[in-house]
This record gives C-alpha cells, structure tokens and sequence, in this order.
C-alpha cells in the first residue's frame, strides 16, 4: 500500500463519523473540520452526477459512481478540490513539524506529510486553479499558489500549534493572526532600532561579565539574547493593553540580563555582588546566590505607559517558582485591582527539559482555568537551549516538543527561532494581544542554544562534541540582526550602522562603570502594608498577644452561620449540623473544633482581613466537620455563610482544590508573600499528602525568610493522629518540620482545644510580623465529647503555648507526663477510668518556637517528679528527637513511644489498639 492509500484507510472510519456528526448539526464540530466538510458539500454540489456521486472517469473513459452520497470512503476517490482543501488543513495543523526554527541542527524529518503527492495530487494539477484557495485568503488559485503561500505562512523562522483549539472564536482569531497579520509583520524604524538596542544590552551585559569574571557562575543566555527583546516587547505590548502589575518567575538561566536589561537592576549593584563588596545584613538572615534573589522596579515604557514588574525569588528546584506567582498575582487581583484580571500579567520563563520533566508544570497548567485559581492567562515563554544540564534532548522527553504541555488546556503554542529577533518580537505582541483578548494561556517555545556548558567553567563538549562544534562557530542574534538589517535595504543599514556605534559605547560605558540612575520605585498598597510589619525577635514568643473577640461580634458570626436564606433546603444531614451549631451558640454556648475555627474566620472578616482557605475537598472538610458552604439538596446551588455576612469588612475565599498539593501549596505561599492582612490556609486532605509539596515547603516555607528576607503568614492544617487508619492516613511527618524549625522561621503546634486553635488562627494577623504555621491538625478529636470550649474562652486571653494539668496535686506527683496534641485525651481518659492520682499531664501546645520558659516553669512546680515524654508516634518520628536536642541540658527525661519503625503506622487496626493501650497503660504506670 503506498503512503497516501495508507493515511487515508487510517482514517477513513474516522473522517465518516465526522462526516455523520456535520450532517446533524454542523456546529457539532470542530471549526476546522466543519469548514473542511462545507468544502465537501461544495465539491458534491459542483462536481457530482445529476444523483449527487461523485464520479471519477476511469482509465477507459467510462465514467463510474465511487462514492455513496453522504459518506467518504476513500481519500483518493475524492474530488481534487476537497484534497486540495486537506492540503490546506495539513499544513495548518502539522506545517510547524518543518518549520525552519532551529537555528543550530536540522530539524528531523517528524513525517509531516505536506507534499502534494500526500494528497494524491501530482505535478500536473499545478496550474490548475482551486476554490480552496478562498481558505488562506488568496482567492481562488492555481494549486503551485496555493502551496507558495501555505509555505510562507508556515513553513519560515516561526511555527504554529493551534488548529487543536475548541472555542470557534479563538481559532479563528488566532488563524487570521497566523495568515494574515504575521505575514505582513513589519516592524517600523523605532522598533527595529528597539530590538537592535536589547540585543545589543544583553550581549553587552554577557561579554562583560565573561571578560570581568572569567569562570564564576552566572549561568549566561549566550545564545538566547533573544530573550530580552521578547520579553521587552511582551511588557511594552500588555502595558498598551492596559497592564499595570507583571510579575516573572523564572530559574537561573538568564536570570542576571533579566535584572539588568528588563528590570533595570543596575550594573553596580549586581557587580557588587560579583565582586563580594555587597555586605549582608547577617541578623535577617542567610541569603542566598545573585541568581536566585527577587526584584521590583517601575519601568516606563517607550510609549510613555508605566508598568511594575516583579522577578519573583526562587531556589534551584526548576519551575517550583510558578505557582508561587501565580498566588502572588490572583492576591494582587482580588485585593489591588477590584478582580480585574487584564491589569496584572504573569509570565513564567521556562527551560525545554524542565518544562517537560517537572510535574508541577501540569500541575499549574491544569490550575489555569479553575475558579480558585485563574490569574486570566499566562505568557510562557520557554528559552529552549536545546540541552538540560548535560542531557539532550532525546533522553528529557517522549513527546516531539517540550511545549506539548500547553495542548491540555488548548493553549496555543508559537515554536520560534532564536535567531529571527523580528519573529521573536512577532511572537510576543501576538502572545501579549491573545492573552488580553482571551484571558487564556499562551506558549512561546523560542529555539536557540547555550552558547557555553551549564555554567561557565562547565565543558559541554564532554555530551555534545558535534553540537557544540557548531555553536563555537556560529553568530550570536545580535550580529545576525545587525548583518541582516545591512543587507535589507539603506535605511535598515543606516539603523544597523547608528545601533554598532551605540553598542560600542555601552560596553565602554560599562568598562567605565558609568553609573546608572533608575527609575525611582513607588511602593504598592500591599508593600507599604508589608513595611508596617517588623522582624520577630526571640522576646515575641515568650508570651502571645490577646486575640479575644467581643461577646456581639460572636453574636454577630453566630447569626450568619446559623442562618439560611429563605427557599434554601438542605439535606437532612446539614439540618441536623446547623441545629447543633445553633444550640452550641446560643444555648449550651460551648464550641466545637469547627465553630471554634469558623468563628475564627469570621472575626477576622469583621476586623476587615481577607481569609482565603483551599485544599482538597475543604468546604466541607475531609471529615465532614466544617461545612462553610451548604448546597440546596434540590438546585445544589451553594450558601457561603461567611461570604454573605453583612457586617463583614474582608472577603472570604474558599475553594475545593483540584487533586495536587505541590502546585496548590505553592500558590497559596505566593497568594500570603503578596498579602500581609491575609488569613490563608492550605488544607491537606490527611498531613501525610504534604510529602506531595516537600519542595515548597523545604525552599519557600522554612527558608524564604532566611533566603530572601521575605515573610509570610501561610497556615497548613495537616490532619495528624493515629486512630488506626494506616500509614498513610496516620502521620502528618511532625518530625520533618521539626528538624527545618530554627532561628524562629516557623510555627509547629499540634493544638487540642476550639479556643485554643480560634487564638492561634487570629495570632497569624495579630502579630506585628507573620510567620508560617503548620498545624497538627485533628481527626478524631473534631468529635470528641470532650474537645469542647465555653464561650468566655473567646472573648478574652490568647493563644497556650503549653497548657498546664489541673487536676492532680502536685506534691503528691510522681510523674510528669509531656505531651502534645491527641494522645493527652487518651492519657486524660485512662487516668480518669484507672483513678491515677500520681501523674500529671501537660500539654505542649506549640512546637515550634519551643516555650521553654514556660514549660521550665510548669514542672518548676512538680518537685522530684519524674519527666517523661509521651507521643503516639514510632520513636524515631514524631517530636521526640527534636526535644531531645531542644532540652537534652535543661531537662532530663525519657520517652514512651512506639517502637522505632520505617513505616509510620501498622496497617492492621488490632495491632493499632494493642499498641496504644500499651504507651498508656507504661505512661501511667508509676510502680
């Protein structure tokens, strides 16, 4: 079978059902395919029999019925004018496969099949003329025109990925960008002077620091100056738009021509730290390398308009930086630009081998259109250097392009040269323009190469001795603009000419350290607000501030947690829960774990802070405890209680998550670096799924303060307690944040009271600093009889770092049990049933800081007693070993634990109870 005779039987079944599909409702269809089968229905009309076949004369002159009327059996019983128009729909939908956009290899031959023979038309249909050249805008034409102009739209510098788009409207705009708009892309005199000058920066920026600092890490764009006339045009387009706020997320590649060339970080400073002379301020922390650091400026573009931009600081786990952004801009539009999604633009600048090897890009892709956490569209821009670290590309990926990503959300993707700066440039206005159009995500895929090895004193040539054979050779963009402008015409030569003299200068003036004067920088709302706020000192944890409410404002919560509106009805289960929470407000005024936490919510609403909580299933909560939306058990439309407060001064966010915790975790850490007078909570499903966002919370969440000075108040509730669940729905991994706790970076409490938990979600915003708090969230104990709090407990006092044992007389104690979070109810209830009167239990509410002083001072008052710590976890998990370090000098004592275990919990419940009822019975036993 030749090659057509096979495309066309592979798909024969396929295109029929279509076929069908068109018939009933012509809508029902892709717009590409529905054109296509509009053509179809012209050729059957215009050249069928008087009975509507299609006729084809055969090689003895007699003429013959080859197709049925209304199917398809065989593209090559077809008449030419509906190949023609496949043709056309090939070269749409695969012409990016030969699109000329490496700029250093020839492409591979990915079986593009565009050639007319593909289509069973031949050489001697050249000069007949087509309807289907009405498709791309040219009129009816001779096929060799037809194919003349589908080359010169898509096979050049710049590649297409789009006909996979759903919505009619976008394809269709985004077609007549491709066919018409890009073809007459000519830049004016202005903006070719303007790509020339960004070329000429970034080169200028790269050669000086590989001239002045031979050898030192700087992790160069070298190949990929393009970068910076992109990025340029990408600002410059989107603040004609109407944008006021960007904000980039990127990794080190790159990273210091960025600061420099877009974000106007002077030379001065970023030599600074080359040369050493930069001084720390050591009591605000570590720090961190010159390529991870963040950075804002106000920057006024060459049309007069003004933009803030934000580079968003980073650690080394490429794109774990993304949905930090994300977070940061959905906060800047809930709270600084009234939810207008077209004033802010996030742009996320990717490597090829990261963008395809990291999960946590699908993670943040699949975020882009959800309710939670839409920022109205993205501009990805990916500078592929064609190698990740030392691995190219055949072994980072299964998929042809490293952008295939972007088809999950039917974001369209420009494939482009590195080389062809026009076409970059073309490539952002356009990236720019349909992500305000749109609100949707876009990918730019700019192919270019890495001109040295991962860094600067690394040797590519040990991986890719061919590649990098011809790169050593091969022009950077900046020379290729310039040689490509002399050649074009006088005017073009006179830009080039004009542009070489200023490049000339700069990198004098450089030389010369010519000092730079940048734009001054006006603070926003939200950083003003930041700048309120102090660094915490170690005297802020000896004692926490009062965070009561007042007796009306529970009143006020009460009433619209209580109530529903008129017409809503629940489902027999809810009415049963709004009953008791009514009884517990109003009557028996005693609160459980979830009015306790909602008070919390709405107290802070009515104080005028914003709370946002998200996390996989949280409006109701894992265990069906909190239930802040109702939904009609008949129209299922929600009820926000606290949303619709009336009193309420703040905004109440709460969203279902999708399944991820990397990409949600990260958003939420960038939604509270933006806000400071935001409550917002991350919510894991059971604590154990945090092991999902180990990356966020080891480089942002403990470190981020420390690295890059930046606070944040971020809450994780992590569901932790052994009620014999299993492993995995046991252990929330207390430990591993206990062993990243120091230098104040963080809370870690395991609380066991309603009003205990109310003060320490309202100490988040009543410090005059923020913290991070990670929270040993309950399970059980949500239902406990005795988890309970009077209502007095919340309207004054504030958050218990440790909660003293009321119940024994403690000179008769023999024994001091230290404790946190769930197991004190199961000693508190063995001791009650046993009649234990010589030991006494204390509860450690707060971790992380450790209270020291106070827990020194409750067993100041137990004389000779013995202190043993008592947890449910294996002995080699949970908080023993951090206490251990924490008080090995200042007290002595043992632990009651678990066995030292590798998996967390036994997966057998029998073995789970016989295991607990021996830590009480060895904890309570004196003799």
């Amino acid at each position: 079978m030749d090659k057509f005779s096979y495309i066309a039987n592979a798909h024969v079944s396929y295109i029929d059902e279509l076929y069908q599909n068109y018939k009933q409702d012509a809508n029902s269809i892709d717009q590409s395919w529905k054109e296509f089968f509009d053509g179809f229905d012209f050729a059957l009309t215009n050249y069928g029999d008087e009975d509507g076949e299609i006729v084809k004369t055969s090689s003895n002159g007699k003429s013959g019925a080859l197709a049925t009327p209304g199917t398809i059996m065989d593209m090559e019983q077809l008449p030419k004018e509906i190949k023609v128009r496949a043709l056309i729909h090939a070269y749409r939908s695969r012409a990016h496969l030969r699109s000329t956009t490496n700029p250093v290899r020839q492409r591979r031959d990915r079986k593009a099949l565009l050639d007319i023979e593909d289509f069973g038309l031949g050489k001697e249909d050249l000069n007949t003329v087509f309807q289907a050249g009405n498709e791309i805008g040219i009129g009816q034409a001779k096929l060799s025109d037809i194919v003349e102009a589908l080359e010169k739209i898509y096979i050049r510098s710049i590649g297409f990925e789009y006909l996979y788009i759903r919505d009619p409207e976008m394809l269709d705009w985004f077609k007549n960008k491709v066919e018409k708009e890009s073809l007459a892309f000519n830049p004016s005199e202005d903006i070719k002077k303007r790509i020339l000058f960004k070329l000429n920066q970034a080169v200028v920026f790269e050669n000086f620091l590989h001239t002045k600092y031979l050898g030192q890490k700087r992790f160069s764009l070298e190949g990929g100056e393009s970068t910076i006339p992109f990025l340029d045009a990408v600002i410059n387009k989107s603040t004609d738009l109407g944008v006021e706020e960007a904000m980039i997320g990127m990794a080190h590649r790159g990273r210091l021509n960025v600061l420099a060339n877009i974000m106007g970080k002077t030379y001065e400073q970023i030599f600074s730290e080359f040369e050493g002379t930069a001084k720390p301020d050591l009591t605000m922390g570590d720090g961190d390398v010159k390529y991870h650091m963040g950075y804002s400026s106000d920057i006024v573009t060459p049309n007069g308009g003004k933009v803030r931009l934000k580079l968003a600081p980073n650690p080394s786990h490429l794109e774990a930086v993304n949905p930090v952004v994300e977070g940061f801009m959905r906060a800047k539009i809930d709270h600084e630009f009234n939810g207008d999604q077209k004033k802010v633009l996030p742009i996320l600048i990717h490597g090829d081998a990261a963008v395809a090897g990291q999960g946590i890009v699908y993670e943040v892709t699949q975020m882009a259109q959800l309710k939670g956490y839409n920022t109205g569209g993205t501009i990805h821009f990916v500078i592929n250097n064609q190698v990740g670290f030392t691995t190219d590309f055949d072994d980072a990926r299964s998929s042809i392009y490293c952008t295939d990503v972007a088809k999950i959300i039917d974001a369209p993707v420009i494939h482009v040269n590195g080389d062809d700066a026009e076409a970059v440039v073309f490539a952002a206005n356009l990236a720019a323009e349909f992500r305000n159009k749109f609100n949707k995500d876009i990918f730019v895929d700019m192919v270019c190469y890495r001109r040295h090895g991962h860094n600067e004193s690394d040797e590519p040539k040990f991986t890719q001795p061919e590649l990098y054979n011809i790169i050593s050779k091969h022009p950077n963009p900046r020379e290729i603009y310039t040689k490509k402008l002399t050649e074009r015409g006088d005017l073009d030569k006179k830009i080039a000419t004009q542009m070489d003299k200023e490049f000339r200068q700069l990198l004098q003036d450089r030389l010369n350290l010519v000092k730079e004067k940048p734009l001054p920088y006006q603070a926003t709302k939200f950083e003003r607000e930041w700048g309120s706020l102090r660094r915490s000192t170690p005297e802020d944890f000896d004692q926490s501030p009062e965070t009561g409410m007042k007796d009306k404002d529970i009143n006020i919560v009460a009433n619209a947690l209580t109530t529903l509106p008129r017409g809503f009805k629940p489902i027999k289960q809810i009415e049963v829960q709004m009953k008791q929470r009514k009884e517990m407000f109003f009557e028996s005024k005693q609160l459980n774990w979830a009015a306790a936490e909602l008070l919390a919510y709405g107290s802070l609403l009515l104080e005028g802070k914003t709370v946002r909580l998200t996390g996989q299933d949280c409006q109701r909560g894992t265990f069906s405890h909190r239930h802040a939306v109702l939904h009609d058990a008949t129209s299922n439309k929600p009820y926000n209680s606290l949303k619709e407060m009336k009193e309420k001064k703040g905004e109440f966010y709460i969203y279902n998550s999708l399944l991820s915790e990397y990409a949600v975790l990260g958003f939420e850490y960038g939604y509270g670096m933006a806000n400071p007078n935001s409550l917002t909570i991350w919510e894991a499903q059971f604590g154990d799924f945090a092991n999902g966002a180990q990356t966020m919370i080891d480089q942002f969440i403990s470190s981020g303060e420390s690295k890059w000075q930046k606070m944040n108040g971020l809450v994780m509730l992590l569901p932790h307690g052994y009620e014999g669940q299993g492993p995995e729905h046991s252990n929330a991994r207390p430990e591993r944040f206990l062993q990243l706790s120091a230098e104040y970076n963080m809370v870690v409490a395991n609380v066991t009271s309603p009003s205990n938990f109310f003060h320490l979600l309202r100490r988040q915003l009543a410090w005059e600093f923020r913290k991070p708090c990670i929270v040993m969230s309950p399970k059980s104990l949500l239902r406990h009889p005795k988890v309970i709090s009077p209502i007095e407990e919340f309207t004054s006092g504030s958050f218990k770092e440790v909660i003293p044992d009321s119940f024994t007389v403690k000179k008769d104690t023999k024994r001091v049990i230290l404790c946190t979070g769930k197991i004190y109810y199961d000693l508190e209830e063995a001791r009650e049933k046993e009649g234990v009167k010589d030991v006494a239990i204390v509860r450690i509410e707060q971790l992380h800081p450790l209270p020291i002083k106070q827990i020194k001072k409750v067993l100041d008052s137990y004389k000779n007693a013995e202190v043993v710590w008592v947890q449910e976890e294996p002995e080699n998990m949970g908080a023993w070993g951090y206490l251990l370090r924490m008080l090995y000098k200042e007290i002595p004592m043992r632990v009651i634990a678990r066995k030292m275990s590798a998996s967390p919990a036994t997966g057998y419940n029998k073995v789970h109870v016989e295991e607990q009822k021996g830590i009480i019975k060895q904890a309570l036993s004196t003799k």
